[in-house]
């Protein structure tokens, strides 16, 4: 049995970019948090070598044992832990703005979610394989039907990651990746627009029903609003137009930071705008301050790989006998896609900064682990699919 090994070296590849990213974008948060200039690069290279540990071993494993075991402890245990967290000593847990999203392993923090998102996809790739098919001939209120038990769950899903974890750009990202996934399960066009308005409507109730996310959405409103009021009538342009007072510093300096960067950069550790101008840059912002050091040219590299890493993984799906693996795939490779274009759309102001990370590129273990799981139980499972379309 052999695994996808490009798909191995692509996401190595971005695994180590992440390395070099976290020690040449933290020099200001080192020195703000009083702690080594290597310190985020040591922490993570650690979960780097992990991931890759990770990835690896579950690439080796049979899928017709394995693949089940492992999602379904991603999916349970996490749960679990997600639903057990508010209840559990601050020495077990930490927590930021009044949620406890952490837990604390041996000097690490681990964010539950993370690996939740993996197991959820599972899941549904796993229940969806076996209850859902062809829509011909199935009415509208049908198909809600057979849907309930997945919209139950995921409401519940969605309770403890907004309300408990107060963590909405996670709830948004399993939203998409959980519409898409129905469309290839077999659902139809009309019932993925009607699940699509549900959806849709219940963020907008979220983000209304937090005081920080409509102060978030006047802060992005703020900086998009005069190219896009300007295509509007004056009488209505006026109503929709939001007071500076938020200043949206962060998306700014962001802009700014790409600008900056040009074609090709200003040279690696030479960046300007993670000196105090982006909070923690080699985090969330980490496609801005990779932008300003490495160019155009830079980020069209990172994105080429990505590209790259996402056609393995749909190319696994495709060519795979299993309509559980194929649903996972697609699943995976989705969830790696729209937290890509969340955090890209959110650093370049067209849409609002969800606090989403780039899959193996920003600095933090437990994205980096979650995401390695995932790309490994997508190459396990390659193990019984080659690239010409035959079945091993």
């Amino acid at each position: 049995m052999y695994a996808d090994r490009k798909l191995f070296t692509l996401v190595s590849i971005l695994i180590m970019t992440s390395v070099v990213l976290s020690y040449t974008l933290a020099p200001y948060t080192t020195l703000l948090f009083n702690v080594n200039e290597f310190h985020f690069a040591i922490r993570q290279s650690v979960f780097a070598v992990l991931g890759i540990s990770i990835i690896f071993g579950l690439s080796r494993l049979n899928p017709d044992v394995w693949l089940g075991r492992v999602g379904f402890t991603l999916f349970f245990g996490s749960l679990i832990l997600m639903i057990a967290m508010p209840f559990l000593p601050e020495s077990l847990v930490s927590a930021v703005g009044g949620a406890k999203r952490w837990i604390k392993v041996a000097g690490f923090s681990l964010a539950p979610v993370e690996f939740f998102k993996v197991g959820f996809i599972y899941f549904l790739a796993w229940s969806f394989s076996r209850k859902l098919g062809h829509h011909d001939g199935m009415g509208l209120s049908s198909e809600f039907k057979r849907f309930a038990p997945y919209g139950v769950i995921f409401l519940g899903a969605m309770f403890i990651i907004a309300f408990l974890q107060k963590d909405l750009g996670q709830v948004v990202v399993l939203g998409l990746t959980l519409l898409v996934m129905l469309s290839f399960a077999g659902s139809s066009f009309r019932f993925f627009l009607s699940i699509f308005g549900v959806v849709f409507a219940a963020i907008i109730i979220f983000i209304f029903t937090a005081e920080h996310r409509i102060i978030r959405i006047k802060s992005w409103w703020a900086l998009a609003q005069n190219s896009v009021l300007e295509i509007l009538p004056a009488s209505i342009a006026d109503k929709l137009r939001v007071p500076v007072e938020v200043e949206p510093y962060q998306i700014g300096h962001s802009l700014n930071a790409i600008h900056n960067g040009g074609l090709f950069g200003v040279g690696i550790g030479n960046g300007t705008f993670k000196l105090g101008f982006l909070s923690e840059v080699h985090t969330d912002f980490v496609l801005a301050g990779l932008a300003e050091e490495f160019g155009f040219m830079g980020v069209l590299f990172v994105v080429v790989i990505f590209l790259w890493m996402l056609q393995r993984i749909f190319k696994v799906a495709n060519r795979s006998h299993s309509k559980r693996v194929y649903l996972f795939s697609i699943g995976i490779g989705l969830i790696l896609s729209f937290a890509f274009m969340v955090n890209a759309y959110g650093i370049s102001g067209i849409t609002p900064i969800k606090g989403i990370s780039v899959p193996f590129l920003s600095y933090g273990g437990s994205a980096m682990l979650g995401a390695a799981f995932g790309v490994g139980m997508v190459l396990m499972a390659s193990n019984k699919v080659d690239m010409d379309g035959k079945q091993k």
